[in-house]
């Protein structure tokens, strides 16, 4: 099984041996690429919707892991036991998304190993993590089609409150070194300005604060481009 590139980026960093429980599964390419590597021998899929999750027994049942799989319908975290899983992980939902999940399980800052990759929204999520006793470990990022995509490594512990650049891009002291890392923040960079373009057109007092934390993340982008780049 060949995986897409960001999921590939996610699966790397789970450990051998790892028993993982895979949030919002899908078709649970994820847990059943490592089941057939050899590097896990069980995984939770677990999925909101019947839908996904009759797509990832297919799939497991195609490439003969569906023994090797327990099927859980569930919303996020909710119907996980914190005996049954030492990783986590949480692919392709929005930041936003992550961070209710992980706001409703607190047990899952207690020794777990955490991967998360949000699709959108990545500020919230880092602003979320860093005020409620998560810390970021280290970010790769993976470029996929047209779009670029922020890998986390969490877990429970205590990080410095973030910049409004922080909270866009990451803290530099968390990045892996990729030569890549240049180009996403020209990406983000682009994207931010656009975004900060269609603020400046508005009027409305309750845009103000906006306006502030997007200006302030076109200079931390545009500082560490120059940094980089020097």
């Amino acid at each position: 099984m060949v995986l897409s590139s960001r999921l590939a980026a996610v699966a790397a960093l789970v450990p051998s041996g790892a028993r993982l429980a895979d949030i919002g599964t899908d078709h649970a390419y994820l847990p059943v690429s490592l089941l057939l590597e050899g590097r896990i021998d069980h995984a939770v899929a677990a999925d909101v919707r019947k839908g996904p999750l009759d797509h990832a027994r297919r799939t497991a049942e195609e490439y003969g892991v569906e023994n090797q799989l327990d099927f859980r319908l569930c919303d996020g975290l909710a119907g996980i036991r914190a005996d049954e899983c030492d990783t986590i992980t949480i692919a392709g939902m929005g930041g936003e998304t992550i961070a209710g999940i992980l706001s409703r399980a607190d047990w899952a800052r207690e020794g777990k190993r955490l991967i998360l990759q949000p699709q959108s929204t990545q500020e919230v999520l880092r602003d979320f993590l860093s005020r409620n006793g998560w810390k970021i470990f280290s970010e790769s990022i993976v470029r996929e089609g047209e779009r670029w995509y922020p890998v986390l490594l969490v877990g429970g512990g205590e990080m410095p409150l973030l910049s409004p650049g922080e909270a866009m891009a990451g803290r530099p002291e968390s990045w892996l070194v990729q030569p890549e890392r240049v180009d996403y923040l020209c990406w983000l960079l682009r994207r931010t300005q656009r975004q900060l373009e269609g603020l400046e057109r508005s009027a409305r007092a309750e845009d103000v604060p906006r306006k502030k934390r997007l200006t302030a993340a076109v200079a931390f982008l545009e500082g560490q481009i120059a940094r980089l780049e020097g």
